[in-house]
């Protein structure tokens, strides 16, 4: 067992909400969230740490993160003392049952850097909607909760046999949030919740792609399951739920992952607005793109905006991630 670290974020970050998107190394969003035109020592992390207080890191759901990439990307974001990384845990954990001790150590490396230095706001075990409630996957789960247990951890559960009380006990025990999501209701998916189980809180947005959502089609882009805009009809349920998180957390994070063509950016940035009360500043190409966004501008755009090259708001559109 590896003793507590103390240098979870300090009380200076206490109650804060967090919005931001899952990821930000996208080639479709060149143009929709980032300039297409970039100047030398432009980097994605730093341009969204102008809007947002966090990012989820989902390249650690693949590989281990590096300990210099993790030390560089504390440094991208420095400009913004109050932003957080949240981080999934490698798939191999959570996926597969083969994960050894030196896949443990290789994991630590990187988490270590972000958690040292108070940049780390959780680790994410995201289980895939196979994972279902039994005795076997619960010890499966207590174990890896022990097993990291110095990182203030959350847990993604997709299928509803895990929707009782009994997990929620089980994660308290554990001293583990609990990821309420949006995903698509399709047979025994988790639904939409307003659950706290440790100082943590978590929220995620996966759109609802029912037509992509469990599709086994090869044809079909990965980035397709996850291509879905939200309206702000559609959010408004979540900006309730949101806040009844918050009143039972130290830190709530608010995760969209409906990446395509920076739509994740969009919704975060509206519920961001909704949520704080306030409008925000917002990335000129992603106004162009989307006009809704001007209801929640502060500042006037620098060009007219254009016509949405995508969907209207909450329509169905077709555009990533996990």
């Amino acid at each position: 067992m590896h003793q507590k670290k103390d240098s979870t974020p300090k009380p200076a970050s206490q109650g804060r909400l967090r919005v931001g998107p899952a990821g930000w190394s996208y080639p479709d969003w060149s143009g929709f969230v980032y300039p297409s035109r970039r100047a030398r020592n432009f980097h994605e992390a730093t341009f969204l740490a102008q809007f947002f207080d966090t990012i989820e890191i989902n390249t650690s759901f693949y590989q281990p993160i590096r300990p210099d990439h993790a030390a560089s990307w504390i440094d991208r974001v420095a400009a913004n003392p109050s932003f957080l990384f949240t981080a999934k845990l490698w798939q191999r954990f959570t996926h597969e049952p083969s994960a050894t001790a030196g896949d443990e150590h290789a994991v630590r490396a990187g988490f270590d850097v972000l958690l040292e230095a108070g940049k780390l706001g959780a680790v994410l075990l995201q289980f895939p909607f196979s994972f279902h409630r039994t005795a076997e996957t619960s010890a499966h789960l207590s174990a890896l909760l022990k097993r990291f247990a110095d990182y203030p951890l959350v847990v993604e559960l997709r299928h509803a046999s895990w929707q009782t009380q009994d997990t929620l006990d089980f994660l308290r025990e554990h001293d583990a949030g609990f990821c309420n999501i949006d995903q698509p209701i399709i047979g025994n998916s988790l639904k939409p919740a307003a659950q706290s189980t440790s100082p943590v809180g978590y929220v995620r947005f996966h759109g609802r792609r029912y037509d992509t959502w469990f599709s086994d089609d090869p044809k079909l882009p990965a980035h397709e399951r996850y291509n879905y805009l939200y309206s702000p009809e559609e959010l408004k349920p979540w900006v309730n739920r949101i806040q009844e998180v918050q009143k039972h957390t130290r830190d709530t994070y608010v995760v969209t992952n409906n990446h395509y063509q920076g739509k994740a950016v969009v919704n975060a940035l509206q519920l961001l607005s909704i949520l704080k009360g306030t409008k925000l500043k917002m990335p000129d190409d992603l106004r162009q793109h989307y006009p809704q966004l001007e209801q929640f501008a502060s500042e006037m755009p620098a060009a007219p905006t254009l016509f949405p090259l995508g969907p209207p708001t909450g329509k169905k559109s077709k555009g990533t991630t996990s």
